[in-house]
Parts: structure tokens; sequence; C-alpha cells
């Protein structure tokens, strides 16, 4: 990270994103531009669906437009998978799944996770330019958090490969055989990995649907496939809007589902699979309640609450977005988390100073547009930290909504965006209450230094995952999921290892 002093000391009259903190009263100091390189990276003109280890055109010859959101310029031109192309898809898996990777020993299996895992190390830079500018998430986060999470992701089923056994003993763990798998925009890079590590460790193939905004990375490990030589087939990868999604999860030899995105889409999957033979994993939509008792660390709790509402521009389903903070601290953790709000740096996702990049697209960035301005109609105050925008790309200011009723918009539905809504409580009862005021149950936060409040609320809330005195951390070895309109079954760890299995003498 650099900094330069400027040449002129008068500060400004409020801090603004493109700001740090100052050496000295009276002496502010300016980041300077920190870019991270791109010529490392090569992105094709266009790209064909992968099937059978081979780039393909779609059948008809069709394809659509990517961008990068931080600047609206086009990246590349991908193939718009067609009804017969997912039957070529599937039939690659098929064939795949009964002549080769089903008949493997789960220690051969484990040979192509970790060799897949090692590549992904190897190519992490590239891999993280790539995402940011498909995404426009800050590359620092892209870079520290995205692809080693999947990097290690794949090293920590590559270890279960040849221990099914052993992880669910007394049972008779067996493959399901091909598995659809169908992934957001948030996360493009993690998501593939969440799903295909352990669908290929418990001896599955694969046909994967990347977000039509976002496949550029499902693209570069298309090459990771190849040159971890898998066999043809166990890996394939469609492109195309929302309906190919659909094709792909209704298809006839499909044995597995998993989704990752929207509940009202999450809903229509569950309808299209039920009455099927199909095992099914969702994991959809979320509003985690943050809550921050009297006794909490403040300092702390200021930088959990930034990382759980604005990381990754707060296009997170588990995002903190509401918080609820105890009326004695209310004062001044507001007053900290304006402060800190107004440090936070707003831009260019490839520069390595950035701390909240661009909105993935203009339909999600004016979705967050209606909803804040819903939220202004509705009388709540809202807070927005002064900074300049790009006037190129889809940017949003870092929000926070002070005096949100729960019968807000705001505070009711999920709106993966920068955007915080604050209120209060007197007790942890009525905390309890209030967080699980909700549809959703994915996620939620508790901040306090009593070790007996914490698993108190954690078996109070009604949430698939809380977090302790942190919050947005995650890891291989641990099971994510749901709860209610946020999904069903549980993805990482051993949890969703089983997902992927069929497992004989289960009750």
């Amino acid at each position: 990270m650099t900094l330069t002093k400027k040449a002129e000391s008068r500060p400004p009259s409020r801090p603004s994103a493109s700001w740090g903190l100052a050496s000295r009263p009276g002496v502010p100091w300016e980041y300077a531009p920190a870019p991270e390189a791109t010529d490392h990276v090569q992105i094709r003109p266009e790209y064909g669906l992968f099937i059978d280890n081979e780039f393909t055109p779609a059948r008809p010859k069709k394809t659509f437009q990517v961008i990068n959101p931080a600047t609206e310029e086009p990246l590349a031109r991908v193939a718009h998978a067609s009804k017969a192309d997912v039957d070529r898809a599937v039939g690659a898996a098929r064939r795949a799944y009964a002549r080769t990777w089903s008949r493997l020993p789960g220690s051969e299996r484990a040979k192509y996770l970790y060799r897949i895992a090692r590549i992904l190390q190897e190519r992490s830079r590239e891999f993280a330019v790539v995402e940011t500018m498909n995404s426009g998430k800050p590359i620092k986060e892209s870079r520290d958090v995205d692809v080693p999470l999947a990097a290690a992701h794949f090293f920590y089923y590559a270890g279960w490969a040849d221990k099914l056994d052993y992880a669910f003993p007394g049972l008779t763990p067996r493959s399901l055989g091909v598995a659809a798998q169908v992934i957001p925009w948030n996360f493009p890079l993690l998501m593939l990995a969440w799903k295909i590590a352990p669908a290929l460790a418990a001896g599955n193939t694969v046909i994967l649907k990347p977000a039509s905004t976002t496949p550029l990375t499902a693209y570069l490990f298309a090459d990771v496939v190849r040159q971890a030589d898998l066999p043809p087939g166990v890996v394939n990868i469609i492109t195309g809007p929302g309906e190919i999604g659909m094709e792909l999860v209704s298809h006839p030899d499909v044995n597995k589902v998993a989704f990752t995105g929207s509940t009202a889409v999450g809903k229509m999957i569950a309808r299209a699979v039920a009455g099927t033979h199909k095992k099914l994993t969702l994991e959809l939509g979320g509003k985690a309640a943050n809550v921050v008792f009297d006794d909490a660390p403040l300092d702390q709790a200021i930088e959990g609450i930034i990382n759980g509402i604005y990381f990754n521009q707060g296009e997170v389903c588990c995002a903190g977005s509401r918080l609820f903070v105890q009326e004695s601290v209310y004062g001044p953790l507001l007053d900290k988390l304006k402060a800190r709000l107004s440090t936070l740096r707003v831009g260019d996702p490839l520069d390595k100073n950035t701390d909240v990049g661009a909105i993935n697209s203009a339909t999600q960035l004016a979705k967050i547009q209606e909803l804040v301005d819903s939220g202004v109609q509705e009388g709540a105050e809202i807070f927005q930290p002064d900074c300049e925008l790009p006037t190129r790309g889809y940017f949003f200011r870092p929000t926070l909504f002070t005096s949100v009723s729960q019968s807000h918009r705001i505070a009711q539905e999920e709106i993966f965006g920068p955007v915080l809504s604050v209120l209060t409580f007197r007790t942890p009862e009525e905390a309890v209450e209030k967080a699980n005021n909700t549809p959703y149950g994915l996620s939620a936060g508790v901040w306090t230094e009593k070790g007996s409040r914490i698993f108190k609320m954690v078996a109070a809330m009604k949430a698939g995952v809380v977090w302790a005195n942190t919050f947005n951390r995650f890891d291989p070895t641990s099971p994510f999921g749901g709860y209610k309109e946020s999904g069903y079954g549980r993805e990482g760890g051993i949890h969703g290892l089983g997902a992927y299995l069929s497992l004989d003498g289960e009750s």
C-alpha cells in the first residue's frame, strides 16, 4: 500500500473515500494509486462451451457479451447454450462417470484434486485478476480470500477422497452419478470450488453453469482441468441465461442438483426437482442479524460490522445487513461506525487500496438504488460518506440507515449491496426476537465478552451459522447453510461431502 503526502496540507472538511488517516493533525495523506498489473492475463475474445475437455461452439452458434462492471467495457463473448447443448454436456458427464471416474479408487481421484489445488495456487495471481475484472470485487479480496479459499477446498476434499468409509462410519457411501451445479455471480471461483471439489471427491461427474455475468474464472478453471489431465467429461462448463440453468437441473439424467442464488429461483428449482430421484442442496438468500451488546469491544465490533456488510460490496448472501445495537452503547458505536465508514475507499477494483469495488451489473445497481429510495421514503435516516465515485462503472456509496423500523423494506428484504440498517434493543430476549423476525435463516453474529451469553444467543438464533466476535469467516472444514427461506443442505466439511453421496444404511 503506497502513501504520498499532498503538497497542500489543507485537510478536507470531511474524510472521503480517497483519504487515509492523517499522520498528525492538519497534515493529511492521500493514497497513491496502486493498480494490479494485468499484462500476465490473457482473456480470449470468445469462449465456447467446455464439454469433454474441449471448447466447442453452442449449437446453434450463439454468443453473448461479458463486460467489466468497473469500466462497462467488453471483456469477451461467451457461448449461449441451448437445450441440445445441455443434453451434450449431461451425456459427456454420464459417459465419464460410467467409464472412468466412478471406477477410479479414491486415492486416484485424490491425486487429481491435489493437482487442481496446486495449480490454483500456482496461477493464483492470474485467477485473482480475472475474478476482479469480471465481478468488480476489490483485488485484495480476490487475492487474499477467494482464490486461497478455493484452493483450500480442493486440498481439503482431496484428503477425504480415499476415506469415505471413515467419514461415514457404519454406512456405505456411494457416488450419486451426474451433478448439475448452478452458481451465482458474487463469488464465482469460490462457489465453483465449494461445489466441484466435494462432487469429484465423492466420485461424481459435474456440469457447472456459472452466472451469465461472471463466467470467466470458470473458463479459466476449465484450462486448469485440462492442465491437471482430468479424464474428458468429468468436469463440463456451460454458459447461458437462467433458462439454461433450469434445463440443466430438470434434465432426467441428472442425479444431484446444487444451487446457490436467490430464494425465488431456489423455489423454482425445488419445484422442478420435486418428485424425482434427485438429491438437492439449496443455499439461498439471507438477511443476517449482527448483534452488539454493551460489553462488546466496540473497536473490534466496528471492524466486524464493516467486514460483515461492506465486504464484496455487500453482495454476500450471509452479509450482516441488519445491525442490532444495545441502547446503552448505541450513540458511541454509531459515531465510531460513521467515522470508520468515511475512511472506506471506493473505486477501481484493481487498485490494491480499494475497499469497495463495483456492483456486478446495472440491474443489481438499480435494485440497490430502488431499495435505498424506499428506505428514505419510509422515514429512515440515511448516512453516506462523502466520496467521488468513478464516472464509469456500477458503483454505490457505502450506506447506513438509522431510525429503521422492523417493517421497513430495508429491514426485511435482501438488498445484496453495501447498505446497513441499524436498529436497537434493550434485553437479550428482545435481541433474539428481533433477529429472528425474518423469513431468512442463513447467518448471524454476536458481539459480547460473556461466553455464557454467546452460547445462549447461538442456541436461540435461528441461523445456520452464527459467528461470535467476528463475521464472514469461512473454512473448508466447517459446514455452511441455512434454514427457512435460506435453503437446506450444507456445503463445506463432511456435511458437504455427504451431500454428494448415497449413504446406504442412513436412517
